[in-house]
Formats: C-alpha cells, sequence, structure tokens
C-alpha cells in the first residue's frame, strides 16, 4: 500500500488565507420568494379562520384575568363552564317507583333509603287554580353510585380500544406485508395494498361510526369497527415504511442460504424494527381511548355515549366527573406505556 505524495514527503496541504473564506449563503432569493409566498398564504388562511378575532379575544380575557379589563366574553365563558362542571357528581339518587323489580332487602352497597318532600303545582278540578301540593317519594341515595357507573363505562371504553388495536394489528399484518415494496409480490398487489391503507386512514372515525352505527346500531361494536379501520391504515402505512427501510445486509445474508421470505421476515427484519412496531402500537392503544370518547357520541359505545347523554340533559355536574375520569384514564396508560416503551423499545 502506497501513501499519496504528500503524505510521504511529510508535505503539508497548502492553507487559503482568511480572506479567501467564504460560507455559501444560508438562502437566496428563491427561497425568500417561497418563504413570502408561504406567509402571503398563511395570513390568507388565518384570516379565513378568523385568527385575529381569536388573538382579539384571548387578549381580551388575559387582560381581564389581571384586573385591567373589567369583563371578558372568554373569561366569562370559562367562569360559567368551571362553575357548571365542579363539583362534580359523586352519588347518585334515584326514585324508588322507577328502579324495576326493586327490593329493599338487597340494597347496592352503602346505599339506603330517604323519604323526601317535593311541592308540586297540580290543578285543582273544582277551582280549576293551580296549587302547591307536598308530594312524599322514597329515594334510593348511592353515596358511590355514579362514581361506579362512569368506571364502569370507562372500562368499557379501554375494552373497545383494546380490540380495536387487536382487531387493528391483525388487519396491519397482511397490508404492510403488500404494501412494502420489496416484499410485495408484484405491482398490482402493492397498488392495491397502498390504495387499501390510504383509504382506511382517510375516512375519520367518527364519520365510519356514524354509517357503522346505522348498520349494527347503537352500542360499541360500531366503535371497535370504527377504531380498528382508521388504526389498521395507520399501522399498516408506518409498518410498511419500517419494513422497506430495514438493513438489506441480514436479508441477503438468509437468503443467500436458501431462506424463504417469511424467515427472513422473521429473522432479519423483526428484530429490527420490533422496537418501532411497540411504539406504533402503544401510541395507537392510547389513541384509541381517546377516539373511543369521541366516537361514543354519534351512540358507538363506551364512556362518550353517557358524556352525550349528560351534556344533553344539562347535567354538567355529571360531564365534570366524566371528564376527570378520562383524564385520569389517558394519564395512568401515558405512564405504563412509556414504561413499556422503556423495557421493549
Amino acid at each position: 500500500m502506497t501513501l499519496p505524495a504528500s503524505l510521504a514527503t511529510g508535505a503539508q496541504a497548502p492553507v487559503r488565507p482568511a480572506a479567501q473564506w467564504a460560507l455559501p449563503q444560508p438562502f437566496g432569493l428563491r427561497t425568500l420568494l417561497v418563504l413570502a409566498l408561504v406567509l402571503a398564504g398563511g395570513l390568507w388562511a388565518g384570516q379565513r379562520v378568523e385568527l385575529g378575532r381569536m388573538l382579539s379575544l384571548t387578549g381580551e380575557g388575559m387582560l381581564a384575568a389581571v384586573g385591567l379589563r373589567e369583563q371578558s366574553q372568554v373569561l366569562n365563558g370559562l367562569g360559567t363552564i368551571a362553575r357548571s362542571l365542579f363539583p362534580p357528581q359523586i352519588s347518585e339518587r334515584t326514585e324508588v317507583a322507577r328502579i324495576e323489580g326493586f327490593d329493599r332487602q338487597q340494597l347496592p352497597w352503602l346505599s339506603h333509603i330517604e323519604t323526601v318532600e317535593m311541592h308540586e303545582p297540580r290543578l285543582n278540578p273544582q277551582t280549576l287554580a293551580m296549587e302547591d301540593r307536598v308530594v312524599r317519594q322514597e329515594v334510593l341515595v348511592e353515596p358511590l353510585g355514579y362514581l361506579w357507573h362512569v368506571a364502569a363505562k370507562m372500562l368499557e371504553t379501554f375494552e373497545i380500544a383494546a380490540w380495536a388495536t387487536l382487531i387493528a394489528i391483525v388487519l396491519s399484518a397482511p397490508l404492510a406485508w403488500c404494501s412494502a415494496r420489496n416484499y410485495a409480490p408484484n405491482r398490482l398487489v402493492y397498488g392495491a395494498a397502498r390504495a387499501v391503507v390510504g383509504l382506511l386512514r382517510a375516512v375519520p372515525e367518527l364519520v365510519s361510526a356514524l354509517f357503522l352505527v346505522l348498520a349494527y346500531g347503537f352500542g360499541p361494536i360500531a366503535g371497535v369497527l370504527a377504531l380498528a379501520l382508521h388504526a389498521a391504515g395507520f399501522l399498516g402505512k408506518f409498518y410498511a415504511e419500517d419494513i422497506e427501510t430495514a438493513d438489506d445486509r441480514p436479508q441477503e445474508a438468509l437468503r443467500a442460504i436458501g431462506a424463504g421470505p417469511l424467515a427472513v421476515m422473521r429473522f432479519a427484519v423483526l428484530p429490527q424494527v420490533m422496537p418501532g412496531f411497540i411504539a406504533y402500537t402503544l401510541y395507537v392503544l392510547d389513541r384509541n381511548v381517546r377516539m373511543a370518547t369521541v366516537v361514543g357520541l354519534v351512540g358507538a359505545g363506551g364512556i362518550g355515549q353517557e358524556l352525550k347523554g349528560r351534556y344533553d340533559m344539562y347535567n354538567y355536574a355529571h360531564v365534570g366527573t366524566i371528564l376527570i375520569a378520562i383524564f385520569l384514564t389517558v394519564l395512568l396508560l401515558d405512564r405504563v406505556a412509556a414504561r413499556l416503551r422503556s423495557r421493549y423499545g
């Protein structure tokens, strides 16, 4: 092995003086023109979505919060919401007469019966005048009744999200195989798989839930399918991209000794992409828990259906309890997912 003449003789490369040093410009005229067009388009779009009014109302709210302004529409609205949602509803009171098959000997845990007096206006048939009469009613009081009800609905919401994620994994596996350019059998299958993945991702969960509720009726079935179909498109796209970008050298080594596509995928590709697969799947599970609340608003089961019903009946204290339960569930799930990613990622 021979060295270059400059290294062999010990000569050093010529050094240019500092006056001749020059750095390329970080941006040119074309870059400035593109940025100007992007800025103009952003300002035009901002005007259409009323960003100016948003900034004005937000500024008024901040001034009112520090006492520099008497009142603000935003601050008044937020105050009304806070007063309506809190304190959250924990207990449940139900008229005994409305409970079918009520057994006084077998009351729910910690519950008891109260007799309350209510004043109801009634029409006197003789004088045809409205009179205020006292009506006594028996009420079943459950101190933690609504809290247990919300917990059961949150469990149903998590079950919807978990099953939707599991179905999405099953559906996305063949889609990812056929959507990966280096594993698709041919161009036709590759194009069809890419089209299916794009279609599943293009339809939002709420839109598909609307149609699935019409097909399957109200309940968790529509929620599971709506979340699963959209998540299958998401996972299929990102699984395929990781498979395509996996290191080719281990795959070529296994092919050289006669390994088939499944063996190459199992022993050469999956060890490389599994941390990413786990991260994508945990993200989809976390997202499905939150989206299960949204699809429940259209009757697809879970806590969202309860939230919509209580909101329509102006039971804002119940809505506050539901929102706290959703927040705690998402926070707990985020911590569990973080630990799983740190252990298996």
